[in-house]
């Protein structure tokens, strides 16, 4: 049994490495590039948000001679008066300015009868650019509005706390390591991804690409059972699939050195015990990814029919894994028990930090690993049929 398997293992593997494409989309492409673009694109969102709290705030004002104190507060807080657009509000719509502050004219005399007065911000809640400007903004206008409110109580023989009956004392249990899990939780979906796209071009390949070669049906004919072979070519699948899957926690335990994370108070570590145990989580995935891409490609007679069929496979592990990466359950003991589910959870938390303990663990791998013990029985099945053999 084992050297008939191994056979088919190591025939796979060499026509598999001699093939530079295949080579290089599975072991260099796809582990390497993905954590690049991540470390590229978050680092550019970070320095870029982190910038903009920094740096002057411009802010063009229409009827800034209306509160002069209030601008020289904003002046005081790092705040660039700007001459407003003749039209506020179109400006803002073509994202000539990120917003525009208006004081009305009546401003003064609301201001000093001790009535509210009115100021109006105009922004543009769909412009993602403009989001962090208008916050702050919006800050700067609340401290003021407060502060000013609390010296008229003072003014008056009054203590501003009474306008506080209520005061909450805010005890945040995150630590750095935490806080990453929102930031980085795409990670496990990168690495769910990995390991389909991994396996993909051997699972063609091995299949459906010699189907169209002609070379499966002599292969099959050999005085060896199909489950024999059907396992040497899991085996050369699942091999790329964990390489690949090896490489892209390493390539992304890496590029987290390159991300400011310490100025977003987080923590990102991608330890060691991180690395084993999201591998050791994986590798029944691994598996049961092979066996249902071997499946698919079994259906197919040629190498394009078979990168279609297996394109409409892919969205089984990424839409819900997307999901889950976007909105995170919290975590229960039956959702170790799903595969796909329970490596989201799983990597979830070991990226925050938080302890997995063996019995979900022990009951993510298991049941994942009976999963992959189907799936190869039904593929086995699709084997043992003759016409599996006919390239025509």
């Amino acid at each position: 049994m084992m050297p008939a398997a191994l056979v088919v293992f190591w025939k796979e593997v060499r026509e598999n490495l001699r093939d530079r494409r295949t080579v290089l989309n599975t072991l260099v492409t796809g582990p390497l590039l993905t954590p690049l673009l991540f470390v590229l694109i978050v680092n550019a969102a970070i320095t870029r948000e982190l910038d903009k709290a920094e740096k002057p705030l411009p802010v063009p004002i229409a009827g800034a001679a209306n509160a002069p104190n209030l601008v020289a507060e904003l002046k005081q807080h790092n705040v660039e008066v700007k001459d407003a657009p003749d039209d506020p509000v179109e400006a803002v719509r073509a994202g000539d300015a990120d917003l525009v502050l208006r004081i009305p004219a009546d401003f003064d005399a609301a201001w000093r009868d001790g009535k509210p007065a009115q100021v109006e911000l105009v922004y543009d809640q769909s412009q993602r650019d403009a989001q962090a400007s208008v916050a702050r903004l919006q800050g700067l206008l609340e401290q003021y509005s407060q502060r000013t409110g609390a010296l008229r109580l003072l003014a008056r023989g009054i203590s501003p706390e009474i306008i506080r009956p209520l005061v909450i004392a805010n005890r945040d249990q995150s630590t750095a390591q935490t806080r990453s899990g929102v930031l980085f939780g795409m990670l496990p979906y990168f690495f769910i991804l990995s390991v389909f796209v991994g396996g993909a071009a051997l699972a063609i390949d091995t299949t459906a690409g010699e189907r169209e070669r002609q070379s499966l049906e002599p292969l099959l004919a050999n005085p060896v059972p199909r489950t024999h072979i059907l396992l040497g070519k899991l085996g050369a699948t699942s091999a790329f699939a964990t390489t690949t899957l090896t490489l892209s926690i390493i390539a992304f335990s890496i590029a987290g050195h390159f991300l400011p994370v310490e100025k977003l108070g987080t923590s990102l570590r991608l330890d060691l015990h991180f690395a084993l145990s999201t591998l050791l989580a994986m590798l029944p995935l691994v598996f049961l990814l092979a066996s249902l891409q071997t499946l698919a490609a079994a259906f197919a007679k040629s190498f394009r029919e078979a990168q279609t069929y297996l394109s409409l496979l892919m969205l089984v592990p990424v839409l819900p894994t997307l999901l889950l990466s976007l909105f995170p359950p919290k975590a229960q003991t039956w959702m170790y028990a799903v595969p796909l589910m329970s490596q989201q959870i799983a990597v979830t938390r070991l990226l925050r930090g938080d302890a997995v303990t063996l019995m979900p663990f022990a009951l993510c791998v298991a049941c994942t690993a009976f999963a992959a013990l189907c799936a190869f029985v039904l593929t086995a099945q699709v084997y043992r049929r003759e016409r599996l053999a006919i390239s025509g």
